[in-house]
């Protein structure tokens, strides 16, 4: 076996690894969420393995950044709770407080029923505005740090041995990247306007790509699959294509040419509400796709503790499966990690270049 071949697969045993540590670990804090006691001076019943527990778990936004267990005791990162009360105003505390969702604190709690977000309300009812930084919020730090990190050592080096100078080091995995871009995204669908839209195309490009790998990361967050996220990134395209719209672009859109006038008015609304679905497309595919990488990996995982909770062979006996399919998955997300911020870069390009498109003359005479 080659040193390459040995290494990527300590890579995956390593991602696998910390991916089953990962249903451990929020087996262990479900469990102890079942046998706190309550008001009534009462026990409740230890409950068995949820793998909907574990999956919702991971994939929802958080007040922790929960790492592993410790004899059934969470081990986790409380990050910071910025609470904006209408009666007492703004406040700010460490989610520590809480003790994992056990406790209140100055009359606030985590809200356990909301399954895709973790939400703190207020026990005396009112509407609270919740600035805090989350798991997804803080992942989104460590992404821009990473990215600026890279390319202004990057373009340090550029500046310093010009253009010409053959690459090293990181620029030479980076430089094809973005001359990819160029050519087969920027180039083909923006014209000869396309250094202008380069900067956005990039930042759409490796943001995505690189929160998309490190929500693969053992503990990592599920940033990419969160709506909100792929929302606003989908607003920022939307934004840039209506500001860059040009006057061949309203105009196709609002009176079509050679068109009867009674097909006009079916096709014009058709036309305005496909400017609106066009990001709304962009942010639904994301959203799924990263979102349901994350559920079938854990979804996998999680049938050996289901298997072993049946028959203690049966489990044992699927753990080979379970972890072969897994490295499968792995694998096609690393893969598809990439094939998602090319397809969103891409298609950003293609509805700004439909927007910014300039009027066809016909010299055919």
């Amino acid at each position: 076996m080659s040193v390459k071949r040995l290494f990527s697969l300590l890579v995956l045993i390593f991602i696998l690894s910390g991916a089953t540590n990962s249903v451990l670990a929020q087996h262990g804090e479900n469990e102890h969420h079942a046998t706190e006691e309550h008001g009534n001076g009462h026990a409740e019943e230890k409950k068995g393995f949820s793998a909907s527990e574990v999956i919702f778990g991971h994939i929802r936004d958080s007040h922790y950044w929960h790492l592993f267990d410790i004899n059934e005791t969470p081990v986790s990162l409380p990050l910071p709770v910025i609470i904006y009360h209408p009666e007492k105003g703004l406040e700010m505390f460490s989610a520590s407080k809480f003790h994992h969702g056990h406790e209140d604190y100055n009359g606030y709690y985590i809200d356990h029923e909301v399954k895709m977000k973790e939400k703190i309300a207020s026990r005396d009812g009112a509407e609270i505005k919740d600035f805090s930084i989350t798991k997804n919020v803080l992942s989104m730090f460590i992404s821009v740090a990473i990215l600026l990190l890279l390319m202004l050592n990057v373009a340090k080096k550029y500046k310093k041995n010009g253009v010409m100078t053959a690459p090293s080091g990181f620029q030479n995995a980076l430089e094809p990247v973005i001359t990819f871009i160029r050519d087969e995204v920027a180039k083909p669908n923006l014209g000869n306007k396309y250094m202008t839209y380069m900067p956005l195309i990039l930042t759409v490009f490796f943001f995505i790509w690189v929160n998309n790998l490190l929500g693969l990361l053992p503990g990592g967050a599920n940033f990419t699959g969160n709506i909100a996220v792929t929302a606003c990134l989908a607003a920022v395209s939307f934004t840039v294509m209506m500001a860059k719209s040009n006057k061949h672009y309203w105009s196709h859109l609002l009176n079509p040419p050679g068109v009867p006038f009674g097909i006009k008015l079916l096709l014009v609304p058709i036309e305005i509400m496909s400017m609106f679905i066009k990001p709304m497309a962009l942010c639904i595919r994301l959203f799924a796709n990263m979102m349901a990488g994350h559920i079938v990996i854990l979804s996998v995982i999680s049938m050996i503790f289901i298997f072993a909770a049946l028959n203690q062979v049966a489990g044992i006996v699927f753990v080979p499966f379970s972890l072969a399919f897994s490295i499968f998955m792995f694998s096609l997300e690393l893969l598809v990690a990439a094939i998602q911020a090319f397809i969103f870069a891409n298609l950003t390009a293609v509805f700004i270049g439909q927007a910014i498109e300039e009027p066809h003359h016909d010299h055919a005479h």
